[in-house]
């Protein structure tokens, strides 16, 4: 477990900059220019969650049962988990209503995530795992919404075509995940 939490404390620590350092980022990336900080973030995430995601799975080898979920949370996780996906390509396809709506459609997409996994995960580590997403997700969005009360973003024309390309686009992605990749993936099937 002691791999998933320092890989997570690199992951969401490098992801936590802008609600904890903002200024720090800025100097950073006037310092040493947008792209530099733009590769070394991402470096950093990157092996952030490789390091978390091993270290996820080597706890689920052997952990702590803390307490154990009734079968019908995975149903629970499954319908949660559609508008999770929807909301996840609203943060990409431009001009959608839901991004427009929502403004941080991701961070919300990772709340209503971790929230559904926690659900249905009943070991120690699951529940650190996806605890410390949703809170990383509540501070982030609050941070996200601060920024956007101190600069309003500028107004952004919707389309419905982008907007029902998103939810399509969502819920293929929803049923091609759920169906073969979180098996492959995560090594546990979404409907047994």
């Amino acid at each position: 477990m002691t791999i998933m939490i320092i890989g997570l404390l690199i992951f969401l620590g490098s992801h936590s900059v802008r609600i904890f350092a903002e200024n720090w980022r800025q100097q950073q990336i006037a310092k040493h220019g947008e792209t530099t900080w733009k590769v070394a973030y991402s470096a950093v995430s990157i092996v952030g969650l490789a390091i978390a995601i091993y270290g996820f799975g080597q706890m689920r080898l052997d952990s702590l049962y803390i307490w154990y979920p009734p079968m019908g949370m995975r149903h629970a996780v499954a319908l949660l988990m559609v508008p999770a996906f929807i909301m996840l390509v609203a943060a990409y396809i431009p001009h959608n209503a839901i991004k427009a709506k929502l403004g941080h459609p991701m961070m919300l997409a990772v709340k209503i995530w971790a929230f559904a996994h926690l659900l249905a995960n009943g070991r120690l580590g699951e529940i650190i795992f996806f605890a410390a997403f949703l809170i990383w997700a509540i501070l982030a969005f609050k941070a996200a919404k601060k920024r956007d009360r101190l600069t309003p973003p500028a107004p952004v024309s919707t389309h419905k075509m982008a907007t029902i390309a998103t939810v399509l686009v969502g819920l293929i992605a929803y049923v091609v995940f759920a169906f073969y990749l979180h098996t492959v993936l995560i090594g546990v099937p979404v409907f047994s």
